[in-house]
């Protein structure tokens, strides 16, 4: 009785409460829910005749609703096969995959989750290649290849400019030293000279000139 008791639902167990013989609590609850056998088996058999594989998105739902309608129809004393599990899913393919369902059929399934098992992991197999598909098309170049091409011409650029050619030391560039900064900056200064005594002289020819005037 406490066993019984222990798998009751709370409502059932206070409407029994006051019940303390096993066989008549059994009896009770046989009258009040037999009659659940006569509503679930029409509902079940239909749901079996009208179940079929490509009516669902993906075999894991399909195998959901096997399971649900075969549990279902043993409940009310009617037993499914493996056998005709098997055939259920062979029968209920999509056209576009009679070739796949034939070669499934050469193989000589004896077991529904055989059967079932292959449907799976060819369906998680396709999906992954389609991924992969979908990520990146069909002879594009990835984009990785093109940022590490210019990353790697950037270094190059900077080691080139860490060369002779801009370096500070004595090289042939544009140098902070001995090369050619330094030499055009001495050059431009011999240029400012020259500039002054050539204005110094051109001023004592002017100064000549106005003093013949004057004498004149």
């Amino acid at each position: 009785m406490i066993f019984l008791r222990h798998h009751l639902h709370e409502g059932l167990k206070i409407e029994h409460l006051t019940v303390k013989d096993p066989q008549v609590l059994w009896s009770n609850l046989k009258e009040r829910y037999d009659h659940q056998k006569t509503v679930t088996l029409p509902k079940a058999r239909y749901d079996w005749l009208h179940l079929r594989l490509q009516d669902f998105k993906s075999v894991s739902e399909y195998n959901a609703a096997m399971f649900r309608i075969t549990t279902q129809l043993k409940l009310c004393g009617e037993k499914i096969t493996d056998v005709e599990m098997i055939e259920k899913t062979y029968s209920t393919f999509h056209a576009n995959n009679v070739v796949l369902q034939k070669q499934y059929r050469e193989k000589g399934f004896k077991k529904y989750f055989e059967l079932i098992s292959c449907l799976l992991v060819a369906e998680k197999n396709n999906e992954l290649l389609m991924k992969n598909h979908e990520s990146r098309p069909t002879g594009s170049i990835p984009f990785p290849e093109e940022n590490v091409t210019s990353h790697n011409g950037n270094e190059k650029y900077h080691t080139s400019n860490s060369g002779r050619g801009y370096g500070r030391g004595r090289g042939r560039g544009y140098g902070y030293g001995r090369g050619r900064g330094g030499s055009f900056k001495n050059s431009y200064s011999h240029q400012k000279w020259d500039n002054k005594d050539g204005n110094k002289q051109e001023k004592d020819k002017n100064e000549n000139v106005t003093n013949a005037c004057n004498r004149c």
